[in-house]
């Protein structure tokens, strides 16, 4: 069992989601959590990342490092995008195993679903279709990571998990205005459209396709539920070949009805405009989560409120994020 008193190494501490991870930890009196930079540790490195392990030898690892981003950034870099995922996680599952480390949690994404599943998309749904084609790279490699994590737990019996996050956003999200993921992206160019008195704001695609966003601290909070529950309770929620866990609100909305909250949330009063020559990506991403709600969790944070909390991070470090 994991106690306050375990080792715990979290791989990606400075991304959004690894650094809620660290926050919540820490809140909860973990206090032996193990962090690398990038710059300490290239996870891509095979030799590094055995000789850390083996110099740490943590006792349960959250493996919440990724490269992410975009559509335009999955379309522009798409052998990045499958190259390091692959390698990052291939790299810490191995290592991890080698040094004895029984507990793990693998850190997803909702785009390993094919991109005509049908809705809300159940955990049974991997594999049974094609892959939506903007970030197949990535989904790819995210699937690669459940089956690593699958087959370790299958031939020696290890317990690692892996959750799959909805859209998430928040505090320390990315908000490069090309390679940042749509909430960010969008929030970054209202803000400016509003600094500039600018009349009109242009969103990419019609606006109609449907998605759901997750506050990346309520997705801490589930990541370290589904981690600290005891094997029995897991088990009985989960499938020896389909042990991921999906990760989200259950609810969705448009593009556009998005587009409207975060107006409403930025104080932009100027005109909304889609750009139909943009990509819309898939039609709906909804999340069936009935499998986390039987494991005793479910969201706190409405889209509205994460967005205000967001926003007013972002307001605090908009002259850091402009030199992005």
């Amino acid at each position: 069992m994991i106690s306050t008193d375990s080792k715990i190494y979290v791989a990606g501490h400075r991304g959004m989601v690894g650094s809620a991870i660290v926050r919540q930890l820490q809140a909860r009196g973990f206090t032996r959590i193990v962090t690398r930079t990038h710059a300490e540790l290239n996870l891509v490195e095979q030799a590094a990342v055995r000789q850390f392990m083996a110099a740490e030898k943590p006792d349960a690892v959250v493996l919440a490092a990724a490269r992410v981003g975009g559509i335009h950034a999955n379309n522009t870099y798409p052998a990045d995008f499958i190259y390091d995922n692959l390698m990052m996680q291939a790299n810490v599952i191995e290592a991890a195993h080698a040094n004895d480390c029984q507990h793990l949690l693998f850190l997803g994404s909702s785009c390993i679903y094919p991109k005509l599943a049908e809705q809300p998309m159940t955990e049974h749904a991997l594999l049974t279709g094609t892959l939506e084609s903007t970030n197949e790279p990535y989904a790819i490699a995210k699937i690669a990571g459940i089956k690593l994590c699958e087959s370790y737990n299958r031939q020696h019996g290890r317990d690692y998990r892996s959750v799959m996050p909805t859209n998430l956003y928040g505090e320390n999200d990315n908000f490069h205005p090309l390679n940042s993921h749509v909430i960010p992206a969008m929030m970054r160019r209202f803000h400016e459209a509003k600094q500039q008195s600018l009349p009109q704001v242009v969103v990419w695609g019609t606006g109609k396709p449907m998605r759901e966003f997750l506050h990346v601290d309520d997705m801490a909070t589930a990541s370290i539920h589904v981690l600290l529950l005891d094997n029995a309770t897991y088990q009985a929620n989960t499938e020896p070949m389909l042990s991921h866990i999906n990760v989200g609100t259950g609810v969705d909305c448009t593009i556009a009805e998005l587009a409207h909250t975060m107006a409403r949330v930025v104080g932009y009063t100027g005109e909304l405009v889609f750009d139909a020559t943009k990509p819309d990506g898939t039609p709906r991403k909804l999340m069936n989560v009935d499998r986390l709600k039987a494991l005793g969790w479910q969201y706190s944070i409405g889209l509205e409120e994460g967005l205000a909390r967001t926003y007013a991070w972002f307001l605090q470090h908009e002259e850091q994020l402009r030199q992005v």
